[in-house]
């Protein structure tokens, strides 16, 4: 391409502005700079990644690398038993559940031996919900460690993985986190109508298991005995500068609600450009998903494609609930349960200080900070992940005492496929 990726970006989210607004003459020079600016800002450090790979790694090298990964990668193979639950406004969820193995107990391997002991675990569902602009599958390395072992369910969130597209956004209903609230109800209603919960979210799943026991505290007190925050904020995610300096930031501010909501409104369009520039979106993705140098190429992979997977439109229509999330009172419902609060000390979509804050309001929470870490990652780190959750299921009563990790979850290529 002529133009640098950066280019490319600027020039389709003002392209999109424009179109949709009617902007002309002056308004397009002012639409097109201040949208130029913004995503410039953003794209700027991926970008001159993504020259300095050009240098040395020709274009046709990464298409076919990256073909490479996609038909060897192992994540995201892990598949359960299917269910659907339907929310209140008629959107279908999918969600898959993964029993427990009667068999597993007297053939656990030694490695699993050490991670849960050798009784049977208590009859706890674990149910993990993943972030925004990616799937159940994000819990791969988690689920691979507890798979047989203690009965999980994994969903995928509305408009996300395999769940159908919100019904009532497609009306033009805003998406809040309370109606994410609502979805989870609707699922654990479905997958697990009654014995205790293990509830687990990550980032947009933290929120929702926040926004659920904002709306069904009785639920929370009678069913609930243990819950895992990981890379999440009870709130103040308007303030969050991405790190970014002060010009970007506010820049950024100003225009991207309007952008993306623009964007959104020319889906087909966007994503041929998205594909068009895809160097420059795996750069970015990159710099927000891990925090690490040398994360597994398949793992980034990994991540890249879920992110790819979710069409600009849910993008743009999920990202205004996030500004308007607080549940900073809602964590008095978890207060006398085990949590578990973990971060990437170098998360910058939801920086380390918002977990420390929850964990500031919920004093008996375990908080783990984890070094070298951004915001996915118990992708990045699984083995710190799930060595925590085991721990965490141990104090629940989801597994026996003495539950431990050793390497299990490793991004190591020899360890790809957990056993």
């Amino acid at each position: 391409m002529s133009e640098s990726s950066a280019e490319v970006v600027a020039s389709a989210a003002t392209a999109a502005v424009a179109s949709a607004a009617g902007v002309t003459g002056g308004g397009w020079r002012r639409a097109t700079g201040i949208a130029g600016v913004a995503i410039g800002v953003v794209a700027a450090g991926a970008a001159a990644g993504v020259a300095v790979e050009r240098l040395t790694v020709g274009r046709g090298m990464r298409e076919r690398a990256r073909l490479a990964l996609d038909s060897t990668g192992p994540y995201g193979a892990l598949r359960g038993t299917p269910g659907k639950a339907y929310a209140d406004d008629g959107t279908e969820l999918y969600y898959e559940v993964d029993d427990i193995d009667p068999e597993a107990a007297p053939a656990l391997t030694p490695r699993r031996r050490r991670l849960f002991g050798r009784k049977a675990p208590a009859p706890v569902t674990v149910v993990f919900s993943h972030g925004y602009c990616l799937s159940q599958d994000s819990w791969h390395f988690q689920r691979a460690a507890l798979r047989g072992v203690v009965r999980c369910v994994y969903w995928d969130q509305r408009s996300h993985g395999r769940s159908g597209r919100g019904v009532a956004q497609h009306e033009g209903v805003a998406l809040t986190i309370d109606q994410l609230g609502q979805d989870l109800k609707a699922v654990l209603d479905a997958a697990v109508p009654e014995g205790p919960i293990v509830l687990v979210g990550h980032s947009m799943g933290g929120m929702t298991v926040m926004a659920f026991a904002d709306q069904y505290p009785d639920v929370v007190r009678d069913r609930v005995v243990a819950v895992a925050f990981v890379g999440t904020s009870s709130g103040r995610l308007g303030e969050v500068n991405f790190g970014l300096p002060v010009a970007g930031v506010n820049a950024v501010r100003r225009v991207l609600p309007g952008v993306l909501k623009a964007l959104g409104q020319q889906a087909e369009w966007v994503e041929r450009g998205r594909r068009a520039t895809v160097d420059l979106f795996a750069g970015i993705i990159k710099r927000y998903s891990f925090s690490s140098r040398d994360v597994d190429p398949a793992v980034a992979r990994f991540a890249e494609r879920m992110i790819e997977g979710t069409p600009i439109d849910v993008v743009a229509e999920f990202y205004p609930a996030f500004t308007e999330h607080d549940k900073t009172e809602a964590l008095a419902h978890f207060k006398d349960l085990p949590v578990l609060v973990l971060a990437g000390v170098g998360d910058l979509v939801t920086p380390s200080e918002h977990s420390e804050a929850i964990a500031d309001l919920l004093p008996d929470a375990e908080l783990v900070l984890v070094p070298d870490a951004g915001h996915l990652v118990m992708l990045e780190h699984p083995e710190a992940v799930t060595d925590r959750l085991a721990d965490l299921l141990t104090r629940a009563g989801a597994v026996p005492a003495g539950a431990t990790v050793s390497g299990y979850g490793s991004t190591n290529s020899s360890a790809r496929r957990p056993g």
